[in-house]
């Protein structure tokens, strides 16, 4: 992973990623075919379990919402600040240059993330939560915030730092109305 977040996937040589390993590169190929596949296997280790942690939430008793909140929060505490976030902007810069890359991400982790966010969009849809009915058919609405506290964390922190949790409050204000205090 260092050397893929260090280098950028084009540039990483299984060279460089055996000496830091400390093996021979041969040693490399008993176990991965090629660059890509040794990628694949990372994203498999370190970000789906992940996704699918976040993704299986448990029986909505409260509201949709919090269910979201709940799920942003650890998104936020296990992606934004942490190595798999650098892994996750690695993806946004490279995959247009490497299809196959973006293409394996989608399947593995893009792909179960919307259809977590769509069910629940239904589910507050159904429960009156959601007045917005067509926002079921664009989830990455509603999981915008923290791809763009991934990418902003990359590019803009060091200027201007953003409070990622805030945001994600703002942007479910616009999605639920906003949440009364009593």
């Amino acid at each position: 992973m260092e050397e893929f977040i260090a280098r950028g996937f084009a540039a990483t040589r299984l060279d460089d990623i055996a000496k830091r390993a400390g093996v021979a590169k041969g040693t490399i190929y008993l176990h991965f075919k090629d660059k890509e596949s040794m990628f694949e296997e990372l994203v498999r280790i370190v970000i789906v379990p992940v996704v699918a942690r976040l993704t299986t939430l448990p029986p909505p008793a409260g509201s949709v919402r919090d269910l979201i909140e709940t799920f942003a929060g650890n998104f936020l505490k296990e992606v934004i600040g942490t190595r798999r976030g650098d892994l996750v902007r690695l993806i946004v810069a490279e995959g247009p240059r490497f299809p196959s890359v973006a293409d394996f991400y989608y399947r593995e982790v893009v792909s179960r993330g919307i259809s977590a966010m769509r069910a629940l969009i239904e589910l507050g849809i159904a429960r009156g939560e959601i007045r917005q009915k067509d926002l079921a058919r664009y989830p990455q609405i509603l999981v915008a915030p923290a791809m763009i506290a991934v990418i902003w964390q990359s590019l803009f922190a060091r200027h201007a730092p953003l409070d990622a949790q805030e945001m994600l409050r703002v942007h479910l204000d616009l999605i639920f109305g906003e949440r009364r205090t009593t």
